[in-house]
């Protein structure tokens, strides 16, 4: 079996890395006054932000782990094992079959992340990620275990029903978490650059507008990596009605730091009414 740990690993905290680095030399935004604690100076109330954001992610990573040991490539390589799959049944080049993986498993993550926020049971845990008042590469691992859980079930039937080869898996993989941290790292890019990226990628810029706390904004960039997903299904925004400086970010119904950063909040939450 393909062991893509090192990988993924090796990929995940270079972008990681890069990001803080950038966001430290030139943060697009500062951190707004909703994320303090009286008690607290503004460096603590990050510390504990970060504590929260970071904490999830490995307690999701995990569950994630002890819920399917083998990972996704142990599915695909599964699959490929047994002729399983639509992929291993149809006469197609390996390349071509790893083109339209990349692009079918894009897919499905744009109309995962766009159900999550459209059933209120899934927006339940999804609203974890979205309920952080500051977007930074942190937020791009935000996400409840629950939500971890149901992604992984999601994107393992997938690849077993598609027949997904692990090398196509493994970049995807990839792909997709350098994307995480890429589009919600605090910092802006370039107007020249960015203008041009956000033909083809989802840029800081978008994706902070999806962040926003207004209902018709944060309905809309759905896209982690791509753009296209957004034309093509029409919840494309360009631009928000304040300035990308000036938006509102996090959900206004979970204004207290301790319900939108603590580690034990960020847990709690979607078991626990809007308050």
């Amino acid at each position: 079996m393909i062991d893509d740990t090192f990988i993924r690993l090796g990929v995940f905290f270079l972008v990681l890395v890069v990001m803080i680095g950038l966001e430290i030399r030139s943060p697009a935004r500062q951190l707004p006054k909703s994320t303090k604690l009286p008690i607290v100076s503004k460096s603590k109330a990050q510390i504990i932000r970060l504590l929260g954001n970071y904490g999830i992610t490995i307690i999701s990573a995990v569950v994630a782990r002890l819920l399917l040991p083998v990972g996704l490539v142990g599915v695909a390589v599964f699959s490929t094992d047994h002729d399983w799959g639509i992929f291993n049944l149809i006469p197609i080049p390996s390349w071509l079959t790893i083109i339209l993986s990349l692009l079918l498993l894009d897919l499905l993550i744009y109309w995962q992340h766009r159900l999550f926020h459209e059933i209120p049971l899934l927006w339940k845990l999804h609203r974890v990620h979205h309920a952080d008042p500051h977007v930074d590469s942190s937020t791009g691992l935000r996400f409840h275990p629950l939500e971890i859980v149901a992604s992984l079930l999601i994107k393992a039937l997938a690849i077993f029903m598609l027949g997904i080869p692990a090398v196509a898996v493994i970049l995807f993989e990839v792909l997709l978490n350098g994307f995480a941290i890429f589009n919600h790292a605090n910092i802006r890019l370039p107007h020249r650059i960015e203008s041009v990226a956000r033909r083809f990628i989802m840029t800081q810029i978008l994706h902070r507008i999806h962040h926003s706390q207004r209902v018709d904004e944060n309905n809309c960039n759905y896209g982690f990596s791509v753009i296209w997903w957004d034309h093509l299904f029409l919840s494309y925004t360009d631009k928000s009605t304040k300035l990308d400086s000036k938006i509102e970010l996090g959900l206004a119904e979970y204004p207290d730091a301790k319900q939108n950063t603590h580690l034990l909040g960020l847990l709690m939450m979607p078991f626990k009414r809007n308050e």
